[in-house]
């Protein structure tokens, strides 16, 4: 049973930065996906940026150059450094834990929420303008 339990979430004006954790426990898999999702009120879950086990990383387009996503194997945390904030950033924000896709190219993993089959409980992120 994997669990997965965030922290850092907090409010901070515009231009400021914040960095979120996910601590994470009972994943077996040696090869696995885990990202950051984020809900706004009234607007879809999206997914924001994706660490493979690899070691590769994608991000949205909304979000790249200003994200950081990383894992801390020794601590077993996965991190997100969100700098240069914007309010359109404002939302609750989800880490996920999932296996990774089989296609012809390799495995990889999926920005779509659909995927993930474990998630934290969220944390709020508010950014003032």
């Amino acid at each position: 049973q994997v669990q997965l339990v965030e922290s850092g979430g907090g409010s901070v004006q515009a231009g400021g930065s914040l960095r979120l954790s996910c601590a994470a426990s009972g994943y077996t898999s040696n090869r696995y996906c885990m990202g950051w999702f984020r809900q706004a009120p009234g607007k879809m879950r999206e997914g924001v940026a994706i660490f493979d086990s690899d070691g590769s990383t994608n991000y949205a387009d909304s979000v790249r150059g200003r994200f950081t996503i990383s894992k801390d194997n020794a601590k077993n945390t996965l991190l997100l450094q969100m700098n240069s904030l914007k309010h359109e950033d404002t939302a609750m924000y989800y880490c996920a834990a999932g296996p990774t896709l089989r296609a012809r190219s390799g495995d990889y993993c999926s920005f779509s929420q659909n995927f993930y089959g474990s998630w934290g409980q969220g944390t709020q992120v508010t950014v003032s303008s």
